[in-house]
């Protein structure tokens, strides 16, 4: 049974999220501030690290950083704050992911799957939706075995997808990723080319797809196989 640090300063909030975690398969330990959290930690196996930014004493980044130093345990961050620096400065002290507030329980549960199957081995870590497979490492996509070549923003955007299976992502957030990599605006109709253009390499059938669904009025998922 994998095990989760929790460490997080509302407690009702932690008491919940520790309950549902439960429910869902893991062992939980909480912690309300940075000393307590590294406590924890150093006490005994860890296999994901759920953190939040404002602690009770001390702070995540710190925490991060402590755990860093020695492990490669995956972390994410969970955050209230809009501010895409607090982000960015998480991640660039080694975070896997992060989240913000309010969040969906169950999609916080498929982040952490994600970050647990990773960092089994990343050397070898492959992404499976349907009878498709991406091996993030080759930088390579196959379907039933064949390669498929796609351009770099369809690599791109089916790479979100499948780093987010089961999980919705919304027209903005992936119209955001494809704008990062091109440098270029991407509008929607931009958008319905891209995804038209994937369901026709990836999909048996792209008049009724079977892995990148519509979620109407929403965005999109990739099915969690």
């Amino acid at each position: 049974m994998p095990h989760i640090l929790f460490v997080e300063d509302d407690e009702a909030l932690a008491r919940h999220l520790s309950g549902f975690l439960a429910a869902e398969g893991f062992s939980v330990s909480c912690a309300a501030g940075e000393s307590e959290a590294l406590r924890l930690f150093g006490r005994g196996r860890t296999d994901c690290v759920l953190l939040d930014v404002s602690l009770a004493d001390g702070n995540g980044f710190s925490v991060c950083r402590a755990i860093r130093a020695v492990s490669d345990v995956p972390v994410i961050f969970l955050t209230a704050s809009a501010d895409e620096s607090c982000t960015v400065a998480g991640l660039e002290m080694g975070a896997d992911d992060y989240i913000s507030k309010p969040f969906r329980p169950r999609e916080l549960a498929a982040r952490i799957r994600n970050s647990l199957r990773r960092s089994r081995d990343p050397s070898s870590f492959l992404l499976r939706c349907g009878n498709v497979c991406i091996d993030p490492a080759k930088g390579l996509v196959t379907k039933n075995g064949k390669e498929l070549f796609l351009s770099a923003l369809e690599y791109r955007l089916l790479l979100l997808f499948f780093s987010n299976a089961g999980i919705l992502l919304t027209r903005e957030q992936m119209a955001e990723e494809l704008w990062t990599v091109s440098g270029e605006f991407v509008g929607d109709n931009t958008l319905n080319v891209y995804i038209k253009r994937l369901r026709d390499k990836i999909e048996d059938d792209p008049q009724h797809p079977a892995i990148l669904k519509t979620v109407r009025g929403l965005g999109y998922k990739a099915v969690d196989t």
